[in-house]
């Protein structure tokens, strides 16, 4: 299977497309190249997920995160666990967003 090509794809492929290349952008600078070690998380984090996360330079922070991540406790983060956190943010997201707009506006 090839990815298609962004121009003919849907928006949903092409956001899929995004999240493996962003995954590989990060994963295998050090070490397994299909993981991300703490280094590559708090680099991934830092540049992609600052606006959402606040902080990803707080060392604290990042440990959190990689511990949450890591199900399996082998001190990386694969794709699965990278996954679970895109998708557990973005449910974050969509419920703030959802409650923010059904609170009724003073007049």
């Amino acid at each position: 299977m090839s990815l298609p090509n962004p121009e003919n794809a849907s928006t949903l492929e092409n956001a899929m497309q995004l999240l493996i290349q962003t995954f590989h952008k990060y994963s295998g600078n050090e070490g397994d190249k299909y993981t991300l070690s703490r280094a590559e998380l708090k680099e991934m984090l830092t540049a992609e997920l600052g606006n959402y996360l606040g902080n990803a330079q707080d060392k604290e922070a990042v440990d959190r995160v990689m511990g949450d991540l890591d199900s399996n406790n082998d001190g990386e983060v694969d794709f699965t666990e990278f996954i679970i956190l895109v998708g557990a943010l973005t449910v974050a997201c969509n419920d703030f967003f959802l409650e923010f707009n059904d609170k009724p506006t003073k007049k």
